[in-house]
């Protein structure tokens, strides 16, 4: 007899795991099936190893901006206790903390990998090579997410090159680093590991500028921001080809032009594909959405996919490759799936998002471009991150930019983006003006602290004319 739960979930990162304890906390019956770790991408091989690699070099920058403390720090990062750190903060590569939240909830864990074989049925390849087959009276949820993407560039796969994964688990530090990418992933790591110790570190962007999908000004502050810390960007180039001398030996770069640059590793971070290709996607009539993303409603159901029993949440099906979203859709789809009346609204035009360089860089909406190409009537006011007592007090050196992009006809705000040090608890005030839709007007009553950072709200607020 197969197995039958009200939900079967396949892909246990975040996204999924979400869906799992809502469904579970509703008093549903719900099966999980992962192949690797319960956890996955973003907990072993993303958001939380990077930002503990990061966090390091992190402190010490923010210490010597503030004089006093400056004179007290002497000496260089310990790398291996950042790496202990790292691999604490993952259970020293072991999900057995999410095993264990997974039998409190009385949810059942299916090791294999997981193909939908026919309407509401999965079918498991468990590691002995068996195989079992569940069946879904409710829904069936797919939660794959995505992997690196290596672009077809001659010889680069030859080279063992890393991807997120090797770059945030590494136990060792290469003396060179070259890094292939100047979006979030790959300026964070560039950075981090060149203050863990790396002597050098270059990043390449086909692109004019660090971070394409955010302000012009935030990649221009990063770059910036590298440049003085010795790292090197290399813009608007393309790699050709990519070798190894010898079977362990440095790598080698071509870039069109001929200039060459040489490296101990190579990071790739061009980019994520979705984890699509594998799923039995064929034996729902969605034979070519294989690899690809895959399209939901805003109710997460997949479309094309008559009945709906089918939902996709998180990087697999594309709207928004970011963790704290794929989690968010999770709560919309268990919900959906537990009888209730909501939809997915954040990932129209409310998606935040941190990239923890230093400066960091924090947006939540629209771009001034994303508005007015969407026809909004837009004003943008900006004042500088540094220029308020709460940046006064942090120390010397404090910069930044703090932008709103708004909607002149309603008066509210649409986007806002903020560079400096430490502005991450900015972001979550502007998410929620952008998602209550508050005007300005309103806004005008919200009143910083003093002396705090926020208080640039204030100083942007003056800006505008109120």
């Amino acid at each position: 007899m197969d197995d039958e739960f009200d939900v079967i979930v396949i892909g246990g990162g975040p996204a999924g795991e979400n869906v799992v304890g809502r469904c579970a906390d509703g008093g549903l019956e719900v099966a999980l099936v992962e192949r690797e770790l319960v956890g996955g991408e973003c907990s072993y091989w993303g958001c939380i190893p990077s930002k503990t690699l990061i966090r390091p070099g992190d402190v010490l920058a923010a210490a010597r901006r503030v004089p006093g403390a400056a004179a007290a720090v002497t000496g260089s990062i310990d790398v291996g206790a950042a790496f202990a750190r790292r691999d604490s903060m993952v259970g020293n590569w072991t999900d057995g903390g999410q095993v264990g939240w997974l039998d409190s909830k009385s949810v059942v864990l299916v090791r294999g990998v997981g193909r939908i074989a026919d309407e509401r049925v999965v079918e498991v390849e468990t590691g002995d090579g068996a195989a079992r087959t569940l069946r879904a009276r409710r829904a069936v949820v797919l939660a794959t997410g995505t992997g690196a993407a290596i672009p077809p560039i001659d010889g680069l796969r030859d080279i063992s090159p890393w991807d997120n994964r090797h770059v945030t688990s590494a136990k060792e530090l290469p003396r060179r680093l070259l890094v292939l990418g100047g979006g979030a992933i790959g300026a964070e790591m560039a950075q981090a590991f060149k203050r863990l110790g790396c002597e050098q570190v270059t990043i390449v962007e086909a692109l004019d500028r660090l971070l394409v999908n955010e302000e012009p000004f935030a990649g221009d502050e990063v770059r910036a921001a590298f440049e003085a810390e010795g790292i090197g960007v290399v813009l608007g180039a393309r790699m050709t080809a990519a070798r190894r001398e010898g079977s362990d030996g440095p790598v080698v770069a071509s870039l069109a032009g001929g200039r060459e640059l040489a490296a101990d590793e190579i990071l790739v971070a061009v980019g994520r594909r979705p984890s699509t290709a594998d799923v039995g996607l064929d034996r729902v009539g969605l034979g070519e959405k294989a690899g690809r993303f895959v399209d939901v409603d805003d109710r997460l159901r997949v479309q094309g996919v008559d009945g709906d029993w089918f939902f996709a949440v998180g990087d697999c099906n594309g709207r928004a490759l970011l963790t704290h979203m794929g989690k968010y859709q999770a709560r919309i789809c268990a919900d959906v799936i537990l009888g209730k009346d909501v939809t997915d609204v954040a990932d129209h035009g409310i998606v935040p998002r941190v990239t923890f360089t230093d400066p960091q860089v924090c947006a939540v909406g629209l771009t001034e471009r994303e508005a007015r190409e969407q026809g909004v009537d837009v004003r943008v006011v900006t004042h500088g991150t540094g220029g308020v007592a709460g940046a006064y007090t942090s120390g010397d050196g404090i910069t930044g930019t703090s932008q709103l992009v708004i909607d002149e006809r309603r008066r509210v705000i649409v986007g806002a983006t903020f560079t400096g040090p430490g502005v991450q608890e900015l972001l979550h005030s502007a998410t929620i003006a952008i998602a209550a839709e508050a005007t300005l007007d309103r806004l005008w009553h919200a009143v910083p602290a003093f002396p705090t950072v926020s208080e640039v709200w204030l100083r942007l607020l003056e800006a505008y004319g109120l």
